[in-house]
């Protein structure tokens, strides 16, 4: 039985299925999803990135959770919790990130699936600070921020260090949970 770790409104969030491959690779090959990303993935790239969300909850308990619509049990994508581990100065951090199919844009599932989220990290899981960063120009995924209450801080902005110098989605800009 898959063990469900959130429930909102009009989402659950819970932990990967093998039927969550399949559209989730979907997902990832989208142009428009993966705009603000470096590259598409294939099937064998998500593949892979699922792994590394399984192994992440194994070690730490929570993680990017699988998330799907109540009403009709249907995979969206992902929203959650990861730990930091690229080489930034505001490391160790625990990051809240999501990323949605483009069918489910526009209708406010990101912003109630990430406040979720954010109520229990600070809550039940009692993680005293959360951030989140995106490339500069993402304004979707910044009014998901500003709208769960996390704050732009403007001296934390960095340059995406998997990214070379230059490189267009390499100016990124960071938020974090009001204190």
């Amino acid at each position: 039985m898959t063990k469900i770790h959130l429930e909102t409104d009009r989402l659950v969030l819970r932990e990967w299925q093998d039927e969550d491959r399949k559209p989730f690779a979907q997902m990832n090959g989208d142009p428009m999803v993966m705009e603000y990303m470096p590259r598409r993935l294939d099937e064998d790239a998500s593949g892979r990135l699922v792994d590394r969300f399984e192994k992440h909850f194994e070690k730490h308990g929570y993680g990017l959770y699988a998330a799907e619509a109540k009403e009709t049990n249907e995979f969206m994508g992902f929203v959650g919790l990861n730990n930091v581990e690229l080489d930034v100065p505001f490391k160790p951090a625990v990051e809240i990130a999501w990323r949605l199919s483009y069918e489910f844009w526009g209708h406010g599932y990101a912003s109630e699936a990430a406040q979720g989220v954010l109520d229990h990290a600070m809550g039940a899981l009692d993680i005293s600070e959360i951030v989140s960063f995106t490339v500069y120009d993402n304004t979707r995924s910044i009014h998901v921020m500003e709208k769960i209450g996390l704050v732009h801080d403007e001296k934390g902005n960095f340059e995406y260090p998997r990214l070379p110098k230059g490189h267009p989605l390499a100016q990124h800009v960071l938020y974090r949970s009001a204190a």
